[in-house]
């Protein structure tokens, strides 16, 4: 809701502080301001009523710092985390299904953090605007608020005339007739600033509580998620003796590729895990290519299958998938596949704008051929989604799953730093972490828009 404009300040004129001065003011005036008078009189002015708060504030703002600063859960939440993962140890689709739905939730509390956090802002600059006009309105509050409590002290006769004075009387209610209007639309304007403060603040408020409830929320889903990462690599690599010897031979290949391109041939061709990856990712595309002559599924029919966590194949052929990927990360788009580039070129991804550790998932099915730092990129991730399409992400701070490992839709591959990663985010102008997202066909850019799935909120805009 955007904030309410705030009335240019005005002075009363001569004839209305004149009469404020000396006591002269409609009982009617009396009952809007009468609550602040005793504040007036303790020697507190209105803008620094509004400060009251501040211990409430930074009481709940040091509730927030603790939940940030909470790295390990309750023990009864980590016995409830062992007990969970010893129920689906062994069984895959189980783990990975909880794995899928634990990220879907951070995503969601992450949005949830985005929006309490942008209306906080906002509260904050209307509460900033409101304070300022009440500074400025400080000598008028003094003058109406000093004249009531004159009035509370020396209350005046009926009409604030004498009855038997005619000529007074005329006299006054002309005076009265030249002021009073002046005088209310002030009161009223204050009045109403007075209330939106008051509106402001309470709501600021309820933000700081919802906020902090999201913050202890996601932190137990991110101990969640990290349980069951840990459990997930654990049964990878009971399978992968070798695994060790394979990462530091990707290192190597990593330190004497020259580009991307040589780095995905030289790894599904020279890492046994990669290759191993690259094979099965090529026999589901054969399959696929072999039931082509099968009644085509519809994208209900697609999109039941990529909700299937018990598969270990692709499920839905990448080219299919048009329109059915959920993006890897929340969080704003800064740089669109084909916009320049800043360096004469053009962009061969998509830049997204995360939150701070946010979680990263895998877009499509596919296999790892390879995870770790490559030269500019950071920490590069790539998946091979079979037919020739490959996907790439770099910029996170962490890969949480290994070489030759199948991956699906959905699934947490990755956790984003305190900021950006990436030698190219740097002409971006932001100081938030920042995931590069590049989609290829046969070694070559392609553009991924197509295949991102419609939010309901893009829905909605039509």
């Amino acid at each position: 809701m955007p904030p309410r404009p705030l009335r240019p300040i005005r002075r009363l004129n001569p004839l209305a502080a004149a009469l404020c001065g000396a006591g002269v003011l409609l009982p009617l005036l009396a009952g809007p301001l009468a609550g602040q008078q005793a504040e007036q009189s303790s020697g507190k002015t209105v803008g620094q009523q509004a400060d009251d708060p501040a211990g409430k504030v930074a009481e709940q703002q040091r509730k927030i710092e603790e939940i940030d600063s909470q790295i390990q859960g309750s023990a009864a939440e980590q016995a409830r985390l062992q007990a969970e993962i010893a129920a689906i140890r062994g069984d895959r689709a189980k783990l990975a299904s909880a794995l899928i739905d634990t990220a879907t939730r951070i995503r969601e509390v992450e949005g949830k953090l985005d929006a309490s956090e942008n209306r906080l802002r906002e509260l904050a600059r209307e509460e900033k605007g409101i304070r300022a006009s009440l500074d400025g309105r400080r000598d008028v509050i003094a003058q109406v608020l000093g004249a009531l409590a004159r009035l509370g002290r020396q209350p005046p006769p009926a009409l604030l005339v004498r009855p038997d004075d005619a000529l007074e009387s005329v006299r006054s209610a002309m005076l009265l007739g030249a002021v009073l209007p002046e005088l209310k639309e002030e009161t009223e304007i204050l009045i109403g600033e007075l209330t939106s403060l008051d509106r402001v603040r309470k709501e600021a408020s309820a933000q700081r509580d919802a906020l902090a409830e999201l913050k202890t929320s996601i932190g137990e889903d991110r101990r969640r998620i990290a349980a069951l990462i840990d459990q997930r690599q654990r049964n990878q690599e009971a399978g992968e003796a070798a695994l060790t010897q394979e990462r530091q031979r990707a290192e190597t290949l990593a330190a004497q590729s020259r580009n991307v391109r040589e780095l995905m041939d030289r790894m599904e061709t020279e890492i046994a895990a990669a290759k191993r990856a690259a094979e099965a990712a090529q026999r589901a595309a054969e399959a696929a290519q072999a039931a082509e002559n099968k009644p085509a599924q519809g994208p209900r029919e697609r999109l039941a299958a990529l909700k299937d966590p018990g598969r270990l194949s692709p499920s839905v052929a990448f080219v299919d998938a048009k329109g059915l990927l959920p993006p890897p990360v929340g969080g704003a788009v800064l740089k669109q596949f084909g916009m320049p580039d800043g360096y004469g070129g053009a962009e061969k991804g998509t830049s997204f704008g995360t939150r701070s550790e946010a979680q990263v998932s895998a877009p499509a099915d596919g296999w790892v051929v390879y995870a770790g730092p490559f030269r500019s990129y950071g920490q590069l991730l790539i998946i091979n989604a079979g037919g020739g399409y490959h996907i790439l992400l770099a910029g996170m701070d962490k890969i949480t799953v290994e070489l030759g490992q199948f991956v699906l839709s959905g699934e947490p591959v990755a956790v984003m730093g305190q900021g950006p990663q990436l030698v190219s985010s740097v002409g971006l102008g932001t100081a938030q972490p920042i995931l590069y997202v590049e989609f290829r066909k046969d070694g070559n850019s392609i553009d991924p828009t197509p295949w991102w799935a419609t939010s309901e909120s893009e829905k909605a805009r039509g």
